[in-house]
């Protein structure tokens, strides 16, 4: 049996989609009975990056099978509409601040966990392995392999479309609409544990002081540390130019 349908698919994304106008309706006939959720990945879209779906005017989830005639419409993730009372795809909203990224990504990570986020990132990992972290800990998985965020398992990704790191950051600040949850040098950007105060007297202080050349510990009043791995932190000459480009965000 054959089947007919007309798709629109709105804002970002468009940025996946080849070989077909943007956002216009499309179209588009098929054999065989398929789910939407299969529809919407034949056009190359990761599921992962939908977070509404509309057939005939009404809200319909990943499973829904496409009948003949029918009208789908598929939104990304909404930053200012209020869609309450509709059929949202995931129970958690799809916008968390805890990460796990690809090999690809690690700058990007070690700029996330400067402003306060925490990013799981090895760069040995594997695509299976990195699809059971996002999935086990309920981590938005940030990859630049569409393949990745076709997995069903996975239900919380996003595509990172540019190759500098400095754009890359901006794009999940903007897309995730969390700016207002930066937490500047709260978090080690080397290994994404906690931060804290290492006061200048007591044990502690002993034991991490080797970890500071003289010439800072000379120079330096205040320093913290990481929890986890005992690395030590202060501000050094790039702390200004640091702390500007994090107001500016």
């Amino acid at each position: 049996m054959g089947y007919s349908v007309i798709l629109r698919f709105y804002e970002e994304l468009n940025d996946f989609i080849k070989n077909y106008p943007c956002k216009e309706d499309i179209l588009f006939s098929f054999r065989d009975r398929r789910s939407v959720k299969d529809l919407i990945e034949s056009f190359g879209v990761p599921h992962t990056e939908v977070d509404l779906i509309l057939v005939n005017g009404e809200s319909v989830n990943f499973n829904y099978i496409v009948e003949d005639g029918d009208r789908i419409s598929i939104y990304p993730v909404f930053e200012q509409m209020n869609i309450t009372g509709l059929t949202r795809l995931r129970a958690i909203p799809l916008r968390q601040t805890r990460f796990v990224l690809d090999v690809h990504l690690g700058t990007l990570a070690r700029k996330l966990r400067l402003l306060g986020f925490d990013c799981d990132y090895r760069n040995n990992r594997d695509d299976p392995e990195l699809a059971e972290i996002s999935s086990n800990q309920k981590r938005v998985l940030l990859t630049r392999d569409r393949g990745l965020l076709k997995r069903k398992i996975v239900t919380r990704g996003m595509i990172i479309r540019n190759d500098d790191p400095q754009k890359q950051l901006a794009e999940v600040l903007d897309r995730l609409d969390i700016r207002d949850q930066i937490s500047p040098f709260s978090r080690c950007p080397a290994c994404n544990g906690l931060l804290a105060a290492l006061p200048r007297t007591g044990p502690l202080f002993e034991e991490l002081k080797s970890h500071i050349p003289p010439g800072i510990l000379k120079r330096y009043a205040e320093f913290s540390y990481c929890r986890s791995c005992r690395k030590v932190f202060w501000k050094g000459s790039h702390y200004d130019s640091m702390v500007k480009r994090f107001q500016s965000m």
